[in-house]
């Protein structure tokens, strides 16, 4: 698996944090209004040794959003961080499709129209099968709403501004 030797080397798995979509795109635009937030995050992170995991759907999502509006430069730089193992891309295997599965019909009837996707899911269910409590998310609305099995609730990283909570 690329990055695992940097999964082992930077902590142990309750050091993990699972990271979603938002974070990564936003601090690989400077231009983004979370784009502070997300780099102190990081940086924090990656001071602390803790290994950031990315699912395999959430790394295909903020390639296509980095090209799309970072252009391809972006798409490369987050590539070669992966590579480089700043961040660890993690497939998923089929307990964990069988659980997002059950994420998505559990909240299909979402508040507004807007259920939890595949993309939320499978953090949610690598969040579980880890058995890690924090998520970096920008998305407060869905993962603020959604239970895991392993913890109440999940502590989401960068702490949402006051307006957004």
């Amino acid at each position: 698996m690329p990055g695992a030797r940097n999964f082992c080397a930077r902590g142990s798995a309750g050091s993990v944090i699972v990271c979603d979509t938002g974070p990564l795109v936003a601090a690989a635009i400077a231009t983004d209004p979370d784009y502070h937030r997300c780099v102190e995050l990081f940086t924090g992170l990656h001071l602390a040794n803790r290994p950031i995991v990315v699912p395999a759907p959430i790394v295909a999502e903020v390639g296509y959003l980095l090209e799309r509006y970072g252009g391809s430069r972006a798409e490369s730089q987050f590539l070669r961080s992966l590579a480089e193992g700043d961040f660890v891309p993690m497939e998923l295997t089929s307990g964990d499709y069988a659980r997002m599965a059950d994420l998505v019909d559990q909240y299909a009837d979402f508040p507004l129209g807007t259920s939890v996707g595949t993309s939320d899911a499978s953090v949610v269910a690598l969040a579980e099968r880890l058995d890690v409590p924090e998520v970096g998310t920008l998305d407060v609305r869905h993962f603020s709403v959604v239970r895991p099995k392993h913890v109440h609730t999940l502590t989401l990283l960068p702490e949402p501004p006051r307006d957004r909570q």
